[in-house]
């Protein structure tokens, strides 16, 4: 898979500001800014993001509550000539904000990731609500509603206008064409969206068009990030969040949700090799067992999956020391959140 921008430092991103980037060689016409991806959990969010910047940035899985933060990508159109994907749009620079998944939390940890996700929705420039076109409304896409909704209140009590809202009906390639009527509308009952399609995040069915859409909505303005940045995450990151995605395909049951990763070690080795060392972070004695497995087969499956696409992401060979520690209850301690880069 295509990567970021080759460089030495695993921390380079780290602290990086977005400033405007003036370039007179941009047209007038030049349109950029933000726009948040929210909805409830596992209805596609990182895997729309993904579609639109041609890379995984943002890990995926079947598990909900799979992001754990705010994660931009980065997306800067006109692409290279020979890219046949998203030609024909006008020039801009898309910067997406993948959210967590909005739900009702029951510990600590949930209540960051839903504050996380509905404080992207003012800052906004265009708001993507996707929802899940297979099923009707749940309790959680009643809880995205409310969010936008309270957000509109607050920012016209401020004066301002909120940003337009599309809402963007996910996993029609699950239904017959035929069922595609009025799907919608369940949805906009909840909150009035300005604009709202179908569309397939994993086929790619209409996301030329959403991302059409998204780009007449965007303010006039110059890049904020260089044309060749996908997204503001360190790759120390993105490894440690591919080393998560591993274990979440692997593990079943409740663990995959106490679980958290911290990279503690990251250095080039030599030419072609990387070392990283990475704690996978549980709550509970018995699921240390599980994550290791009977000889260590467990935590080997897990390695085995995320070591290619960890080399693929630094372009060498990597030599992966997983290890497991146990931190008891950390989702619902404050400062064992803080300890592991979750809290504001």
């Amino acid at each position: 898979m295509p990567v970021p921008p080759e460089r030495s430092d695993p921390n380079e991103y780290d602290n990086l500001e977005a400033t405007p980037i003036f370039d007179n060689s941009l047209p007038p016409d030049h349109r950029s800014g933000y726009v948040a991806v929210i909805g409830r959990p596992n209805v596609g969010k990182s895997t729309l993001m993904n579609h639109f910047l041609g890379q995984k940035i943002a890990i995926v899985s079947a598990k909900p509550q799979t992001t754990r933060n705010q994660i931009l990508g980065i997306l800067t159109l006109p692409l290279p000539s020979d890219t046949e994907t998203l030609q024909n749009l006008p020039p801009a620079q898309v910067i997406f904000i993948d959210t967590p998944g909005i739900h009702q939390p029951h510990h600590k940890l949930g209540e960051y990731l839903t504050e996380t996700a509905i404080e992207a929705i003012p800052n906004a420039d265009v708001v993507v609500w996707l929802v899940d076109a297979t099923e009707p409304p749940t309790n959680e896409d009643e809880l995205v509603a409310g969010a936008l909704s309270q957000t509109k209140m607050e920012i016209t009590k401020q004066g301002e206008v909120m940003a337009p809202t599309i809402l963007a009906l996910n996993k029609i390639d699950l239904l017959a064409r035929g069922d595609l009527a009025n799907l919608e509308q369940p949805f906009l009952n909840l909150y009035p969206a300005d604009d709202w399609l179908y569309l397939s995040a994993t086929q790619g069915d209409n996301c030329n068009e959403l991302l059409r859409r998204i780009i007449h909505q965007l303010p006039f303005g110059p890049r904020y990030y260089p044309a060749e940045q996908v997204t503001d995450q360190q790759i120390r990151f993105i490894a440690g969040e591919l080393i998560r995605e591993a274990a979440l395909n692997v593990l079943h049951q409740e663990v995959p949700h106490a679980l958290a990763v911290q990279v503690t070690e990251f250095k080039p080795r030599h030419e072609n090799l990387t070392y990283i060392s990475a704690n996978l972070v549980l709550e509970r004695a018995s699921q240390k067992k599980i994550v290791i497995g009977k000889k260590g087969e467990v935590l080997k499956k897990i390695g085995q999956l995320a070591r290619p696409q960890i080399e693929d992401l630094v372009e060498s060979r990597v030599y992966l020391d997983l290890w497991v520690k146990i931190r008891p209850k950390w989702r619902k301690k404050e400062s064992e959140l803080h300890w592991l880069g979750y809290t504001h």
